[in-house]
């Protein structure tokens, strides 16, 4: 089952828009990848994302979770949305990248081998097999409401709290706070599996040495680090040990706490169908924790701004 070789030219030349200008593989299921767009790409606003998409006859990458497609759907696109990330430096210099002036955009991907849920994973194994120069779908439209736009004040504390590739976007609030001048502490913490998923970990050690008042504390949760022992974002705060790394108190009224990973971390309300009254799901997470601590989240629902922001990954 297949398409010829001219079938798929034109869907390639009629589909695709951008082409691949930059690959890192930092192992083989974690890269960054850079993608140029035919087109002039609109501003955005760190923290904000857009689409990427191949077609169904594109390679997968061998040993992921096999599919069945049928003849009709392999010129068909798979489209997802991604957190646009950030590379902080312009290249071999200290200077922090202004996104506006780049053509391109950066992403930060995991590669999904398979679904517990039993649906096969059918973006990621593709997009793994890019190579630079091989051309893509990007998404001409960059949305999202979260961004750093409710951090009014250069003192006000910036806590950007993510899991695996949930750091993409905090990658990008931190160089704009950076850039811009930021005077508050920033802390970016990000909690992985393994050290070898921390993508930016050596580019974090050098903001650390750069900016006195960034801090990036890299966690693990299945191996201990040089940080100490395993740890979960919700420990972190329970046990005082982010305050400790923030350099002040966890004050609700000059800090914004940003959330985006896994949805069981963030933790967001609910309104129960019975009981019609908003409740926490388990197990806990920092969106709980930070309200028992005087923190309110953003419920678009209620129409209310708080200082806790996140983004729904999943």
């Amino acid at each position: 089952m297949s398409l010829s070789p001219e079938e798929i030219t034109v869907v390639r030349q009629s589909r695709y828009n951008a082409t691949v200008s930059f690959v890192h593989k930092i192992h083989p299921d974690l890269m960054v990848i850079r993608v140029q767009p035919d087109f002039t790409r609109s501003h955005y606003h760190a923290g904000q994302y857009c689409t990427l998409g191949l077609a169904n006859f594109e390679a997968r990458v061998p040993g992921c979770q096999e599919e069945q497609l049928k003849p009709e759907d392999l010129p068909k696109l798979i489209r997802r949305s991604y957190s646009i990330s950030h590379g902080f430096y312009l290249d071999s210099t200290d200077v922090i990248r202004d996104h506006g002036t780049d053509g391109w955009l950066e992403f930060y991907i995991v590669l999904v081998r398979e679904n517990p849920d039993g649906r096969v994973p059918a973006l990621t194994p593709r997009l793994f097999q890019l190579l630079q120069g091989d051309r893509l779908q990007l998404g001409e439209k960059i949305v999202g409401h979260f961004t750093i736009e409710p951090v009014k004040e250069k003192s006000n504390a910036v806590i950007l709290l993510g899991t695996g590739t949930g750091e993409a976007p905090h990658n990008s609030m931190a160089a704009d706070l950076l850039r811009t001048g930021h005077t508050g502490p920033i802390l970016n913490a990000c909690c992985v599996r393994y050290a070898k998923d921390l993508g930016y970990l050596e580019t974090h050690r050098k903001l650390m040495k750069q900016f006195p008042n960034y801090k990036y504390l890299p966690l693990t949760t299945r191996e201990v680090t040089e940080g100490g022992s395993k740890k979960y974002i919700q420990d972190l705060i329970q046990s005082g040990e982010l305050e400790e790394h923030l350099g002040q108190a966890l004050d609700p009224a000059n800090a914004h706490v940003f959330l985006c990973g896994n949805p069981k971390m963030i933790g967001i309300p609910f309104k129960n169908k019975e009981t019609n009254l908003w409740e926490f799901p388990q197990p806990l997470g920092v969106i709980e924790v930070l309200e028992r601590r005087g923190f309110k989240a953003d419920n678009p629902t209620l129409k209310v701004e708080g200082n806790i922001h996140f983004e729904k990954y999943w």
